[in-house]
């Protein structure tokens, strides 16, 4: 069966979406939302991997990758927005039901999916995606802080991450020293190249600053998993330094049959841990 994969634009509301599509559609849908700073090409690896058995979609949300950067008057950048854009985006495409890939942001993104149509949800796959306040107790002090009481010196430190240095930390971060030549400098190099378009780093502070709207939602989302179970597998890098591993054992409060597992990798452990993460995904779905 054919492993090539395709690359994609398709207009959603006069906005173009770059996307990346593997697969027969006949097999099981999953689609890969990514984390910041990135976009698809997180995934390209896994979307080979994956393809001769499930059919996969992984867009770019507007302002990152490849797809259109829409000035503000024409796009709100907010969570709430992003994911009912790419529940649009789905509806264009014909992806009728899908498991969603949950990755950092793809977390705030992907379950405003699953919170308003949970009629095409067929499971979850979280990978270091917050929906738990365990996930950023502590981590994320020094940000709300800021939120609620902003001032321009803190602003200059907690966002630095946005800037060349900071994007390529983001992959950096947390990792030890012998797992560093797992990740490929490709993906902070695309990534800057994506965040030095004018303005967009300015979009990227200000969507940052929505994610405290996504923390006010987790009563929400864990309400979503507690109505409808869906089938989930949990994959957290321990070494995590955004997002807390005592939040993956959470999501067994809610969805007691889920499938977790702790790796030994960082936030993006589809670099450092690919094989281990790829037979835990193939294992998912064969089982299911």
């Amino acid at each position: 069966m054919s492993k090539q994969t395709f690359n994609r634009s398709i207009k959603v509301d006069g906005i173009d979406i770059f996307y990346r599509e593997a697969g027969d559609r006949k097999n099981p849908s999953v689609l890969l939302l990514p984390g910041f700073p990135t976009s698809s090409v997180m995934f390209k690896n896994l979307m080979t991997a994956l393809s001769d058995r499930l059919h996969l979609i992984a867009p770019d949300f507007p302002g990152f990758g490849f797809s259109a950067f829409p000035s503000k008057d024409q796009f709100e950048y907010s969570f709430r927005n992003i994911g009912a854009y790419m529940n649009r985006f789905t509806d264009e495409i014909n992806l009728q039901t899908f498991t969603v890939y949950l990755h950092d942001y793809g977390a705030p993104v992907g379950l405003q999916l699953c919170l308003n149509h949970p009629e095409k949800i067929e499971g979850i796959i979280v990978q270091n995606g917050n929906a738990y306040e365990e996930g950023v107790r502590g981590i994320w002090d020094e940000m709300r802080d800021y939120w609620e009481n902003p001032t321009p010196e803190k602003k200059k430190k907690l966002y630095a991450f946005l800037s060349e240095e900071g994007v390529k930390w983001q992959y950096t971060a947390g990792l030890p020293e012998e797992m560093l030549s797992t990740i490929s400098p490709e993906l902070w190099m695309l990534d800057w190249e994506s965040m030095k378009r004018p303005g967009n780093i300015d979009m990227q502070y200000e969507l940052n600053c929505d994610y405290q709207s996504h923390m006010k939602m987790y009563p929400a989302f864990q309400e979503y998993f507690r109505v409808h179970q869906p089938r989930a597998l949990v994959i957290w890098g321990k070494y995590d330094p955004f997002f807390n591993v005592e939040e993956a054992a959470c999501y067994k409060r809610d969805l007691p049959d889920a499938q977790v597992h702790i790796v030994d990798g960082s936030h993006w452990v589809l670099e450092t841990n690919f094989d281990e993460v790829l037979k835990l995904i193939s294992d998912f779905f064969e089982k299911g």
